[in-house]
């Protein structure tokens, strides 16, 4: 039976659960690293950005018939026209859509209509906010099932010696909001598998840490499987903070 997330609280999070991010750009490749990570006992799997681009609804329609019963995340990085794009990945079989915070108000209400509508969990991503726990707090007051903390790839690279990662802001946020939260950005495993004892219950491994410039994987393919168990074992056994 297909599992439903749209419902999620905080409080259902007792350990922490893992989504890997299919940040590729073949739905060949994207397979592969979801048979690998399904095996190592991934609990979400998520159309990662380059995948959207590459692959569109498709992708969606290809993982929930391989997969009916792991929850499929659509990152859409949703602008505009809210309704409408959230409703197109939910009829294809996604069961989260992920909008941003720098969008409109409205274009987030409209997201979460959707959400409410086919059943879908409402993801809000926070890149660019000038004050991030603030933007956690708006998003979660626009109807958003959860709260993405997200330093964006461009900018950490630009800003190296700033040495930026979402670890900085995770507990204001945490303890700002009352929904699941999320970081990503930059986490080498062991910042991920921490993230359960500050409050962030959904774990995300993907690029960097598997897989590089959405074409290859950047650990042997080998040594991959292996890795992701372990990472996500112990994901599985910490607890998430109160």
């Amino acid at each position: 039976m297909r599992t439903l997330i749209s419902g999620l609280r905080r409080s259902d999070l007792t350990h922490g659960i893992v989504q890997i991010s299919l940040d590729l750009k073949t739905m060949d490749d994207a397979l592969r690293m979801a048979e690998i990570a399904v095996k190592a006992g991934a609990d979400w799997l998520e159309i990662g950005t380059p995948l959207v681009l590459a692959e569109g609804a498709h992708a969606v329609r290809t993982l929930r018939a391989e997969y009916p019963d792991h929850p499929l995340v659509a990152d859409l990085k949703i602008m505009d026209g809210g309704y409408g794009e959230a409703r197109m990945y939910a009829e294809a079989g996604a069961d989260a859509v992920v909008v941003m915070g720098r969008a409109h108000d409205a274009t987030v209400q409209r997201v979460c209509e959707a959400g409410a509508e086919f059943g879908i969990l409402v993801m809000g991503d926070d890149m660019g906010a000038d004050d991030r726990v603030a933007e956690a707090k708006r998003l979660q007051e626009l109807g958003v099932g959860m709260v993405i903390h997200h330093i964006g790839h461009d900018h950490r690279g630009m800003h190296r010696e700033l040495n930026l990662s979402p670890l900085t802001d995770l507990p204001g946020i945490v303890e700002a909001t009352t929904v699941p939260v999320q970081a990503v950005g930059g986490l080498s495993i062991e910042q991920a598998v921490s993230c359960p004892t500050i409050g962030a219950g959904v774990v995300v491994f993907g690029a960097p840490l598997a897989i590089d410039d959405e074409t290859s994987f950047t650990i042997p393919e080998r040594d991959l499987p292996r890795i992701l168990k372990d990472a996500i074992d112990r994901v599985h056994a910490t607890p998430v903070r109160r």
